[in-house]
């Protein structure tokens, strides 16, 4: 394919922007080579500035899930724009989308919406520590909550010891209350717990990894974070900023049966704007401003357009009763034609996979945390992600990242992206 109009923007864009790109992994850092410029995308496709079109399996990192200009989301904030796009001002369908998202989301009463899914992280966890009265919180080497000084630490020295920033910017006075834990390892979770007795916040946590690959949960990992939190007065934290209203229209809560303490959306709640939220019971909840004293606001919060957006995707996907099983059947159709073709030649490699999330690791080790994907042939996935991408399937330029399905692929699209793979598979 040709790149033509997308190097000359890139190019230009290095001038104004840093790196030329708002998202660092979208420079294709991880892959080396220029990065491709959209211009245009519908259902499955994306087009690009050079008029190549691809199979989608990025979908904006995941909010695509009934596919790219889904008409009724579409529709709605043409209709919304069309009286005012932000008011900074109470708006009814803000507590539409409230009333509609918590009677679909279990064990909570109220939600607050923000921005993005930093900010429901990072609101989240202040709730918690205010709630609680405790400062330091734990998080899972790989999870990523967002650019918040909090969660931007990685290991110490020590299972036990404090965490390191692993950003310039970001104090040491930050990362000492933050506690970084392996995912999937309890045992490594309790030893954090009991080298900081009653110091613990709150555990926050991807109940099924997807910045890391698509990693879901194992032996029941999530069942007995609950435990632990119950027995130590922590508050369990879901990030399910991916993974909320995709796996399940409850979320993971309702996919494994486990009740988190505060819930954090984006992503598909925003129907592909800009939006994140954060929600819990009343006991929680109740103590966010102006009703308790943990402080929290946001000018663009609950903006019109992102609730019209929002509120026609969370319609869509409750009234669609067989819409997270098809999700779930093609993305297993994908996995077998995968496995099929990678094992034809040999090409050594582990596939997780977790309802309408997927990933190929090129490790011949089971990848259950962030120390496992890391094993994998980062030269192999390069090679792959070129590849693919010129037999016009386009993947996460990162091999740290989960492939997202949507009901818009076809079986037919499908199936062009089980023989790309098998191509690309004869050359890694």
């Amino acid at each position: 394919m040709l790149y033509k109009r997308s190097s000359a923007l890139f190019k230009n864009a290095e001038n104004v922007i840093p790196g030329g790109v708002n998202s660092p992994v979208r420079a294709f850092k991880a892959v080396g080579g220029t990065p491709i410029f959209a211009k245009s995308a519908k259902g499955a496709y994306v087009y690009d500035e050079d008029d190549n079109r691809y199979i989608d399996y990025i979908n904006s990192w995941g909010p695509m899930l009934l596919g790219h200009a889904y008409e009724p989301v579409v529709k709605a904030v043409i209709e919304k724009a069309k009286n005012g796009t932000s008011f900074g001002m109470p708006t009814e369908i803000e507590t539409k989308i409230a009333e509609l998202a918590v009677s679909m989301v279990p064990n909570v009463d109220k939600i607050r919406f923000v921005n993005s899914g930093t900010e429901a992280c990072m609101s989240a966890v202040r709730l918690a520590r205010g709630f609680a009265g405790k400062e330091k919180i734990i998080k899972f080497a790989g999870c990523y909550h967002g650019h918040s000084d909090s969660f931007l630490i990685q290991a110490g020295s020590g299972a036990v010891t404090f965490g390191s920033p692993n950003s310039p910017g970001v104090t040491q006075g930050t990362a000492k209350d933050t506690l970084l834990a392996r995912y999937n390892d309890i045992d490594n979770v309790k030893a954090l717990i009991e080298a900081n007795k009653d110091e613990i916040a709150c555990i926050i946590v991807e109940p099924v990894a997807g910045n890391m690959g698509c990693i879901p949960p194992k032996d029941n990992f999530l069942q007995k974070l609950r435990t632990l939190c119950d027995a130590h007065n922590i508050l369990l934290v879901f990030d399910e900023v991916m993974t909320g209203f995709r796996l399940a229209k409850g979320g993971v809560q309702e996919l494994y049966g486990v009740a988190a303490d505060i819930i954090c959306f984006g992503k598909v709640i925003g129907g592909g704007l800009p939006v994140g939220a954060f929600a819990a019971r009343n006991e929680i909840m109740n103590h966010l401003a102006p009703l308790g004293s943990v402080y929290q606001a946001g000018t663009l919060s609950g903006n019109p357009l992102a609730m019209a957006a929002g509120l026609a995707m969370l319609t869509a996907i409750k009234n669609d009763e067989d819409l997270i099983q098809r999700l779930a059947d093609k993305t297993e159709y994908l996995h077998k034609g995968f496995a099929r073709a990678l094992d034809t030649y040999n090409v050594t490699h582990t596939i997780n996979r977790e309802g309408s999330m997927i990933s190929i690791h090129f490790s011949e080790d089971e990848v259950v945390d962030f120390e496992t994907a890391a094993k994998g042939d980062n030269q192999t996935f390069k090679s792959f992600f070129h590849g693919m991408l010129n037999e016009g399937i386009y993947i996460a330029p990162s091999a740290y990242e989960s492939w997202f399905i949507t009901d818009a692929l076809t079986y037919a699209d499908l199936d062009e992206t089980i023989r790309a793979v098998e191509k690309v598979a004869q050359t890694l």
